[in-house]
């Protein structure tokens, strides 16, 4: 077994602040964090054995834990949240006793606390992990928000109240969600998810890939009959890229990357658990908002690191649920660029937006994914174009809402989405709103051996989508590239709810193919 070590900025964490807050994406790696706090702070020191915190650490004390896994109160009713909590506190009242005239769980928390430091003589060590599991689901569930928030105020008061008590306090969550309602009691409680010093405490560096598991991915590389150096390739494309902080350290998704070097295969494992659920629900309630355009936003850090509730974009959930990463930081500006941070959570959102927005079955989708790949892999935009205008005819009707359809920016927005979608459904490479010097480009299609230009127009012709593309110069960027560039106007028209036209030139404009259609 290997073990990658980051005890020495645990230890740095435990004896540097008292009250110590950090968001990391689900599956990143911290309820293992909070196990470690709590061998840590109990003195299992035969734990630590050979470890760096073994070089920093010399008194060993042992302190009483309280450790509570919030995550069991997720889709709890009020009443049964307050049951599981009782039964948390319980577990410790078994070793530090109970005043029966203790009632509500804060009561019965704070009744606790003082009884392990009288009986220690140790201040206790309090870990919450996973403290945003019991309301992410409630967010537009506002009276059952309400109840719980007040469950846990009282609970979490006890924190600040009883702080000479307390030796050290980490809480852990996935978003800042009802961080302000909940914690505002908790004034000193610091946030340490967007420092550089921490930016590699939960996950795996580029670093700690290529010394500590360096004998996994020759394994990886031997059965997948690759080099070692197409093995990172491979790897960094589909679980790297996450960023935390403005000059964050390069950190791949280690639930992903450690099944994929167990597996000895690449495959999608961040989403095995349906985890675009919660998103899609969010997502729901922005119809306006197309996500994938997103990937490159340019935005301030208020904009996109604020508690979800206080969101008017899904962008807060996206980055905080680890769906979009930081790209770069723009230090004259102070502006941040968003991006999806690799493949695996690209495709990801791909797959659960295919089943949001296509109400059909797999094996229609196969079929043209099927048909749309093999026509792309022979140049043929049109019969791609044929292929996807036969599946739009498809969709039900109130795919999209009435109210959406009549406001024409929805209408275009939903189009791209619905293509980028289907697109990446075929493992080319899509982007939507392709930045150029004088614009932004629709959608950019790329395969092996060609690069797709193309503009959508709602109620407009393709004359206007090329001209567009001309005078913009979407697609000077790709003149160097080496394949061959074909750019192609589409019209929709909103009647028909469906494509009606396109026009495919090459480069230089000379028409390839047109179709257009009466309905």
């Amino acid at each position: 077994m290997l073990y990658v070590d980051k005890t020495d900025m645990m230890y740095d964490l435990a004896n540097s602040y008292k009250y110590v807050f950090l968001a990391r994406p689900r599956r990143f790696g911290k309820s293992l964090l909070c196990n470690t706090f709590k061998a840590y702070f109990k003195g299992q020191k035969e734990l630590f054995d050979g470890l760096k915190v073994m070089e920093l650490e010399k008194m060993w004390k042992t302190h009483p834990v309280l450790h509570f896994t919030l995550s069991g109160l997720k889709d709890c009713s009020i009443e049964d949240a307050k049951s599981k909590l009782e039964l948390f506190i319980s577990t410790y009242e078994k070793d530090y006793g109970r005043n029966e005239a203790e009632k509500t769980p804060g009561a019965r928390f704070r009744g606790l606390i003082h009884r392990a430091y009288e009986q220690t003589g140790e201040k206790a060590v309090i870990i919450l992990d996973e403290y945003d599991s019991a309301i992410m689901r409630l967010m537009y569930k506002p009276k059952q928000l309400d109840e719980m928030r007040s469950l846990l105020r009282e609970f979490y008061q006890v924190l600040k109240d009883e702080g000479e008590y307390l030796r050290f306090v980490f809480i852990t969550g996935v978003t800042k969600f009802s961080q302000l309602s909940i914690f505002s009691e908790l004034n000193n409680l610091y946030q340490i998810s967007m420092l550089d010093k921490y930016s590699g405490l939960c996950g795996i560096t580029q670093e700690e890939l290529e010394t500590t598991l360096r004998p996994c991915i020759e394994e990886y590389a031997e059965a997948l009959d690759i080099t070692a150096e197409e093995a990172y390739s491979l790897l960094k494309k589909n679980y790297d890229g996450y960023h935390f902080s403005e000059n964050s350290k390069d950190v791949y998704a280690p639930f992903s990357l450690l099944r994929a070097l167990n597996d000895k295969k690449t495959t999608q494992y961040w989403f095995e658990s349906g985890t675009t659920k919660s998103l899609i629900e969010h997502l729901q309630h922005h119809p306006e908002f197309n996500p994938l355009d997103f990937d490159g936003a340019e935005l301030s850090l208020m904009d996109f690191n604020m508690p979800c509730e206080n969101a008017r974009t899904p962008i807060p959930l996206l980055y905080q649920s680890g769906y979009l990463t930081i790209l770069n930081y723009d230090r004259e500006d102070d502006v941040y660029l968003l991006g999806f941070p690799n493949y695996e959570v690209r495709q990801g959102m791909v797959s659960g937006l295919s089943n949001y927005l296509m109400n059909t079955d797999d094996l229609e989708q196969n079929a043209l994914v099927l048909a749309m790949a093999r026509a792309l892999k022979r140049g043929d935009l049109s019969e791609a174009l044929t292929q996807l205008r036969s599946y739009i005819a498809s969709l039900p009707y109130d795919i999209i809402t009435k109210k959406e359809w009549m406001a024409k920016k929805k209408r275009e927005a939903f189009y791209k989405l619905l293509i980028y979608v289907i697109f990446s459904m075929l493992n080319s490479k899509v982007d939507t709103e392709v930045k150029s010097i004088l614009g932004r480009a629709d959608v950019v299609i790329k395969t092996k051996t060609d690069i797709f230009v193309l503009e959508l127009k709602v109620d407009d012709t393709v004359e206007t989508a090329l001209a567009q593309i001309d005078s913009k110069g979407y697609a000077i960027p790709y003149e160097a590239d080496g394949r061959k560039v074909t750019k192609c106007g589409v019209s929709i028209a909103s009647e028909q709810r469906n494509i009606t036209q396109w026009r495919i030139t090459d480069a230089d404009g000379g028409v390839i193919n047109e179709q257009q259609f009466d309905c």
